[in-house]
């Protein structure tokens, strides 16, 4: 067909795809996206909603973009799974996010690496506290959501061991939890990195949601799902999406972080995680 057109319309036209190509593969507009989990332990629907990898980036005044996403969808539970703070940006949209969840939902949180090379490290982790924000350091809460009963646990990054300097830290938290699941209500484990995914499992969780991995960074649709995370390196196989496994299952978001990124996020749009148990 383009044979018929002229020369000047057909550089025209592939000048508009190619635009068009780089507007799509570099479109860092907020998504939702959606998990649904059936199992027998969940009589009573229950909605969670994952946020990972803020990195205090800014999602409109007030951070109104991302709250009225997640309002939306009427979550029953906030996970918050690290790296919500960051060494390199101001704290407030992180804090302005955060303070508004929290006067309106049950807000759960792990830390990620990132906090621990915050200098206030101490006083941040003090301010969730203060504003209802329950931080999970291998422990467990029972929660009880219109007659359901459910489990969710967590535990810090593993930067809590040079934090500080107890080398048996994070395998303390983790061996914490390994009785969680004999209450026989589903079990969700809030953990940061999906690198660890075998630890995790180990410890008969049901449903381990993790972040840290950014997507790969850049993605080709359909052929590749992430290019490189930390900790995993190149061609990283928990990079974002449902990982089902032979004992258990893993969500692993590709996070919130923007303008804090050194290397610009390529067809990996940042999203907000929502999980739908029945």
């Amino acid at each position: 067909m383009l044979q018929f057109l002229p020369r000047k319309s057909i550089k025209i036209l592939l000048l508009l795809m190619v635009v068009l190509l780089l507007v799509a593969a570099f479109d860092v507009r907020l998504k939702t996206v959606t998990y649904r989990i059936d199992s027998y332990k969940v009589s009573s629907p229950v909605t969670l909603a994952l946020l990972t990898d803020l990195h205090s980036c800014r999602y409109g005044e007030g951070q109104q973009q991302l709250v009225s996403a997640i309002d939306s969808q009427e979550p029953d539970v906030i996970l918050l799974g690290g790296d919500i703070f960051d060494e390199d940006m101001p704290h407030d949209n992180a804090q302005t996010l955060l303070a508004d969840l929290a006067d309106r939902y049950p807000c759960y949180y792990v830390t990620g690496n990132h906090e621990y090379s915050c200098e206030d490290f101490d006083e941040l982790m003090s301010w969730l506290a203060e504003n209802n924000i329950t931080r999970l350091s291998g422990e467990a809460e029972l929660l009880n959501i219109d007659g359901q009963l459910l489990n969710i646990c967590g535990v810090d990054d593993p930067e809590i061991v040079p934090h500080t300097g107890d080398e048996q830290a994070y395998t303390k938290q983790l061996s914490a939890l390994q009785n969680t699941w004999q209450n026989g209500c589903y079990t969700v484990l809030l953990a940061h990195r999906p690198d660890r995914i075998e630890e995790y499992l180990a410890h008969n969780m049901d449903l381990v949601v993790c972040g840290h991995a950014h997507g790969g960074q850049w993605r080709i649709p359909l052929l590749l799902n992430g290019l490189i995370a930390p900790h995993q390196g190149l061609f990283p196989h928990y990079a974002g999406g449902d990982y089902k496994l032979s004992n258990g299952q893993m969500i692993v978001s590709r996070g919130l972080a923007r303008e804090s990124t050194r290397v610009p996020r390529i067809f990996n749009r940042p999203e907000l995680v929502i999980i739908e148990l029945s």
